[in-house]
């Protein structure tokens, strides 16, 4: 029998305020345990919770750019369980009615069309402190993170594999990153996924008991996690046995799921309305305002990079990959009047340095107007672009001008033929053997030639002006 996967994600999306979703304790990662906390988050008696108004905002921005519809009135609730990191007995979440509904993203894998898939629900929500392990005897409880703003984003059960799966994972993470509301710090937490698996018969309309495999923080890990709970589910099905509603753990070191223990449905957890808050109204000119403020998404500035810049499908994809890169591209871009050598350069040498130096693009030590001015002396052929790859390892390396560093340096290319001949010609006078081969047709050798001549000039020499004065002399 035959067996197809049916998906659906839980994102959990850490907001980058500076203060937590229902009191004014700092968010900072980092911090010494339980130093950022106060009663609110502590779930002290008589402590009432404020609502931060940067995370409702967030979460008009993160739905809009998903294109959901924003809610006019939306209520938060009492989400009741039990957990040592949850120090009220409950956790303050949004049920029957969240902010965002009923949206969608789409994907397209290489080779395949596009496919929509739908987006439930978004919603806000805090989040509960974490368990520290392996102190001596026993574990403690760090309640720093207890109160950070989350928004959740419910997908539809509209994935079929691990590959879509992570396709939408990354769209998203790009769409928050983009947007300033999330800095996307997957190894911290701050982009996180439960995964909801199933498998039912190839042409059935029923779908199987899903398996939850909870907080996979990064899309190597999702990938990997899913496959194996497709594969673990159909080898119990076909082995006479059935598959459990339940929580699994993935253990990336042995690439597996494991039990960790029954799934609660949604009555399991009592929700009902929270008393201390009041139902959150949204005005439509508030969400009018903000649609307006909204960064350009992803998806538009690639195809505007590949309109406006004459880019390939590929160089805007990667260029876009990150909204501070395109950024960086844009302005040198700007400067440079020449997009492609732009695109090529950020994506090459910059992109080369960044990742040998370990920074970020924000970190760059060679401003966008620097390096475009570094691409005008390569347009001007003041440099072949093999030295001018040399004047950026310099550049890098101090805030001097490209200009500067060239005549500093002596770098500047040669054009005048005359010096040129002359080294063609020793290089000829002393290839005899080579020349003869060239003129009985093996063209190959024409690359000796020039190899031989560039590094006669030490690379210095014009490449056109070497490759035309070369073929009038071999053809001489």
């Amino acid at each position: 029998m035959r067996f197809q996967p049916v998906i659906g994600l839980e994102v959990h999306v850490q907001l980058n305020t500076q203060s937590k979703i229902f009191c004014g304790c700092s968010t900072r990662f980092g911090a010494e345990p339980n130093q950022n906390t106060c009663p609110v988050c502590l779930g002290l008696p008589g402590a009432l919770p404020v609502l931060n108004r940067q995370v409702v905002e967030a979460a008009i921005m993160a739905g809009l750019a998903t294109n959901c519809s924003i809610a006019h009135r939306s209520i938060f609730a009492r989400k009741n369980y039990f957990y040592p990191d949850l120090p009220k007995g409950y956790q303050i979440s949004q049920f029957e009615q969240p902010i965002c509904e009923k949206g969608w993203l789409e994907i397209q894998l290489e080779g395949q069309a596009p496919k929509r898939i739908g987006i439930t629900r978004i919603h806000m929500e805090e989040d509960a402190g974490k368990l520290v392990h392996g102190l001596g005897s026993g574990s403690g409880v760090d309640l720093n993170r207890a109160g950070t703003p989350l928004l959740e984003v419910v997908s539809e059960p509209d994935f079929r594999s691990a590959d879509e799966a992570v396709a939408y994972l990354k769209q998203l993470h790009q769409i928050v990153t983009y947007l300033g509301i999330c800095d996307g710090n997957m190894e911290e937490g701050s982009f996180r996924c439960d995964a909801n698996v199933s498998v039912m018969p190839v042409g059935s309309a029923t779908f199987g008991t899903r398996a939850e495999i909870k907080n996979v923080n990064s899309f190597k890990f999702v990938k990997a996690a899913i496959e194996y709970e497709i594969n673990r589910q159909i080898d119990l099905i076909e082995d006479g046995g059935r598959v459990v509603q339940e929580t699994r753990l993935f253990d990336p070191n042995s690439g597996s799921t494991r039990s960790m223990r029954g799934k609660e449905e949604a009555h399991d957890y009592r929700y009902f309305p929270d008393p201390d808050l009041v139902p959150l109204v949204i005005s439509a000119d508030w969400v009018e305002r903000t649609e307006k403020e909204l960064p350009e998404l992803p998806a538009i500035k690639r195809q505007r990079f590949i309109t406006q810049f004459g880019l390939s499908e590929y160089d805007a994809e990667v260029l876009t990959a990150a909204r501070s890169l395109a950024n960086y591209f844009e302005e040198t871009a700007a400067f440079a009047h020449n997009p492609k050598a732009a695109a090529n350069w950020v994506m090459g040498e910059v992109t080369r340095a960044l990742n040998d130096n370990g920074l970020t693009i924000d970190s760059c030590p060679v401003a966008p107007r620097r390096l475009a001015d570094l691409l005008h002396l390569i347009d001007k052929g003041t440099v072949s672009n093999n030295i001018a790859k040399k004047v950026f390892e310099l550049m890098w390396q101090s805030d001097k001008e490209p200009a500067a560093i060239v005549e500093e340096q002596g770098m500047a290319q040669v054009s005048d033929s005359g010096a040129i001949e002359a080294a063609i010609d020793q290089i000829l006078a002393a290839n005899q053997c080579q020349v003869e081969e060239f003129r009985s047709g093996k063209d190959k050798v024409f690359g000796f030639f020039v190899g031989q001549v560039m590094k006669a000039m030490k690379g210095k020499a014009n490449p056109a002006v070497v490759n035309d004065l070369l073929l009038k002399k071999l053809k001489a």
